[in-house]
């Protein structure tokens, strides 16, 4: 067994009153060298218990976390001792990310316990600590959040960082979850077909459909990747079928890249954007 010790990730809205609702939980095994996050973008909980908050910037802050607790792990794994050898506790490794004040965002005191599957144990933590509470959501399958972190983990994995994008046409805007530019911007969202009912698909990639037609009169260049998530229940093949047909008639001609070529997206990637291991920073990936 591996003796592990865990933060839940709390949003405090009043910091006189301490009431606060769970977003996500970090774990941390110096024995196994582990480090890692699971945060939720939902926020309807903390708008049914507090007042109305701004979304778009929840969803930044908490996607920003969870990054960057996985980046200092995997940065952590490429030193030559273990976590445990280093000296460091879950409280100096999350405090890089998310100093302790009295924002929203705060991490808890560290709990402790011991595992034989870190990966499992951490799913049910954020089960435990952050999912039962959240009530029926939208999206019952998976989110494409959900999707993004197969692919976030390995471009992770190569040091890719890539920056978000806001996209403005005449009459519509889209901000896409990552991009990079050469002589244009290559703009990446993120899409989960992992849904429940076949109707769902198709309206999915049909709402893709009108988008890029009001994104093809941007002045501004671009070229579209859609991080697509295939559903997992063999009884929706015929329906992701009919969905993949949809975003083929997609403005702009844009490639679909499938979740089970996310490593050899990422190694593509990184040649192409030139990324050396070791290099400074140079892009931002949330």
């Amino acid at each position: 067994m591996i003796p592990y010790s865990f933060s839940v990730l709390r949003y405090v809205h009043d910091g006189v009153t301490n009431e606060f609702v769970n977003v996500g939980v970090a774990l941390y095994s110096g024995d196994a060298t582990f480090l890692k996050a699971k945060c939720t973008i939902q926020y309807s909980r903390i708008t049914q218990v507090f007042d109305r908050i701004d979304g778009d910037r929840f969803k930044q802050l908490v996607r920003h976390i969870e990054d960057e607790v996985i980046r200092i792990g995997e940065r952590l794994k490429q030193r030559a001792l273990p976590f445990a050898e280093l000296g460091t506790s879950i409280e100096a490794l999350l405090h890089q990310v998310l100093p302790p004040d009295d924002s929203a965002m705060q991490f808890s005191p560290a709990g402790y316990g011991v595992s034989a599957d870190l990966e499992r144990t951490l799913a049910e933590l954020y089960e435990r600590y952050v999912e039962r509470y959240m009530g029926q959501q939208e999206v019952p399958s998976r989110s494409d959040d959900e999707v993004w972190r197969v692919f976030r983990e390995e471009l992770v994995k190569r040091n890719v960082r890539l920056t978000p994008k806001k996209i403005v046409a005449p009459d519509y805007e889209y901000e896409f979850r990552a991009s990079w530019k050469n002589d244009v911007w290559h703009v990446y969202e993120p899409v989960s077909f992992d849904l429940v009912e076949p109707n769902s698909l198709v309206e999915k990639a049909n709402r893709w459909l009108g988008r890029s037609a009001n994104l093809a009169e941007s002045p501004e260049p671009f070229r579209l990747y859609l991080l697509i998530g295939a559903p997992q229940d063999p009884r929706l093949e015929s329906a992701f079928a009919k969905a993949r047909n949809i975003l083929r008639k997609m403005s702009g001609n844009p490639e679909l890249i499938m979740e089970s070529d996310a490593p050899k997206f990422a190694a593509e990637l990184e040649r192409e954007i030139g990324v050396e291991r070791g290099e400074p920073d140079l892009f931002d990936q949330r």
